[in-house]
């Protein structure tokens, strides 16, 4: 096995040292994960600091784990820098493709709601009181009830996003190596695995009553479709403007 990096230590230790933090002082929540725009508790500093705040021991160590397995190995190929711009823009892809998703649907119920006399102060308001009005249910569908609320107040939070795009760069580099999951014991060729995986995520992100967070099944199922196009977008520039002389398989 590999052994661990610089970069990759270092996101590690501050991941933890996150989380650490978090526990010990809830109400940074608040203020590090990542809130949508028109929300009074976001700040211009969540989308960097949502991806390395976790919502508990399992998905610090799942997000960890694969940035240790996945990570150390690409900054082998690529050296430090290049591997810590990667993985912050992928991070950062992840939460423009949640920010876009969500505002596209919550645009969508909110212009119905004004459109039947509700003002869009009073709608913002009574989403910051949480008294929600029990007839924009006769209003609105709902699934665009359910994901008006939950774009509106839901956080974001987790390395996941950074993480797809590392697995997404894994694949482009090394397409044939063999990957495998618990549930899944045989070994799946990487340029198939995660291509499947996001299939999957896009799948029960489109399934889902509400996109992001507290709804639905509770993951960030967009998120994570979003670091993984930022990395493969990132993955054809390379290989067409710094790698044409290397190998890619």
């Amino acid at each position: 096995m590999m052994n661990i990096t610089p970069v990759v230590k270092q996101l590690l230790i501050i991941n933890i040292i996150f989380f650490i933090g978090s526990q010990l002082v809830p109400v940074s929540y608040d203020y590090l994960v990542m809130f949508f725009p028109e929300n009074p508790n976001f700040n211009v500093w969540q989308p960097i600091t949502h991806m390395f705040m976790h919502a508990n021991l399992l998905h610090i160590a799942f997000n960890m784990f694969a940035l240790y397995s996945f990570g150390s190995m690409l900054e082998h190929f690529w050296g430090g820098k290049k591997f810590l711009f990667f993985y912050i823009s992928c991070g950062l892809g992840a939460a423009l493709l949640n920010f876009a998703v969500n505002y596209y649907y919550y645009q969508e119920s909110l212009n119905i709601l004004i459109e039947n006399g509700y003002p869009k102060a009073n709608i913002l308001q009574i989403l910051n009181d949480g008294n929600i009005a029990v007839k924009w249910k006769e209003l609105l569908t709902a699934s665009q009830f359910d994901n008006f609320i939950h774009a509106y107040g839901g956080a974001v939070l987790g390395a996941s996003g950074a993480v797809y795009g590392l697995l997404t760069a894994f694949a482009f580099m090394f397409p044939n190596a063999e990957l495998a999951l618990m549930f899944i014991p045989i070994p799946i060729k990487a340029k198939y695995f995660v291509p499947g995986l996001l299939f999957v995520d896009l799948f029960l992100g489109l399934r889902g009553s509400s996109l992001f967070g507290s709804g639905g099944t509770g993951i960030a199922h967009f998120a994570h479709v979003g670091g993984a196009v930022a990395g493969f977008l990132m993955m054809l520039y390379w290989k067409k403007n710094q790698f044409n002389g290397n190998r890619w398989n």
